[in-house]
């Protein structure tokens, strides 16, 4: 499916530590840029959230607020029982081969059990912290599915704008290359006449041949719309392609940026409408071809957003 790179996702986790809220935000960017705002005190978690974030996302500027709240029920620090219990059985497996290992002082066994409960924490916050990035995450995504949606929507209508001009030039194209005949031997003629006043029996025939030529040649290069016309819808075909997401199945191509293969795609588009401009035989391929280029910018604008 196609994403947007313009969205938000917020969520909440909590453990009996606290909370944490992370709030994601991002813009349209050429590569993956992201910012991080994590308290100190929860700046252990940065490496493992910025590897989740590379994992997931692809390109945009993204914008990550971490903010946490402590439960103060829990910041009391007194001896656990249960720690102390712990300590003794490995205190009496010692003395059964050291008998004179000393009990430890009452300041050690604070600080032993500080370090412990601070491990412990860490670990509680670091998975509390990668819960709600978990949440915000499918908020985001989800936010940019809908805002791609919308956006492919657009696309493909403005595609469809597209076909129908394409549609109607083909069919002038009969027509069109009738009247390039009808301008040619008018054409003709008047040069033929201009050689030679008295009529056509006195023309050599390599200066026949050579006026033949020349218009035969302006010819060909003002008719061949045709094959313009036809990598057009080639082009719209494959427009059709990725914004219906019909690629998502293949690994190889899921790891690209859909946003920059429309880039290119738009590119070549525009490339074929110019084309067709400068090869237009009537005002009327003229304009469409005017018009086309508009419908492409307008679509190019559109792809700006996309992941």
């Amino acid at each position: 499916m196609i994403s947007s790179m313009t969205a938000f996702g917020s969520a909440r986790a909590e453990s009996e530590l606290g909370s944490i809220t992370i709030d994601l935000r991002s813009v349209n960017n050429r590569y993956l840029d992201l910012n991080l705002r994590i308290p100190e005190e929860l700046r252990f978690v940065e490496s493992q959230v910025r590897e989740r974030l590379n994992e997931s996302l692809q390109r945009g500027k993204i914008e990550l607020r971490l903010s946490f709240h402590k439960n103060l029920l829990v910041q009391k620090s007194r001896l656990d029982p249960a720690y102390l219990e712990k300590l003794a059985a490995e205190l009496e497996l010692a003395r059964r081969f050291i008998p004179d290992t000393p009990a430890p002082k009452l300041q050690e066994l604070m600080q032993s059990q500080q370090q412990e409960q601070t491990q412990e924490k860490a670990e509680q916050w670091q998975a509390t912290c990668l819960e709600a990035l978990g949440q915000a995450l499918q908020d985001f995504q989800a936010a940019r599915l809908r805002e791609g949606e919308r956006l492919a929507k657009e696309m493909l209508s403005i595609a469809a704008d597209i076909q129908r001009i394409v549609d109607d030039v083909e069919q002038h194209i009969p027509q069109m290359l009738q009247d390039q005949q009808n301008k040619i031997s008018d054409r003709l003629r008047e040069s033929l006449s201009l050689a030679n006043p008295d009529g056509f029996s006195h023309i050599s025939g390599e200066e026949l041949s050579a006026r033949i030529a020349q218009e035969a040649s302006l010819f060909s290069l003002r008719s061949d719309v045709a094959e313009e016309l036809t990598r057009l819808r080639s082009h719209l075909k494959e427009l059709q392609h990725i914004l219906q997401g019909k690629d998502t199945g293949n690994k190889r191509q899921r790891k690209g940026s859909s946003g920059k293969r429309l880039d290119f795609l738009f590119q070549e588009m525009n490339r074929e409408a110019n084309t067709l401009g400068s090869k237009a035989g009537s005002l009327n391929v003229t304009e469409a071809a005017i018009d086309l280029k508009l419908l492409i910018e307008q679509m190019r604008e559109q792809a700006q957003n996309i992941e």
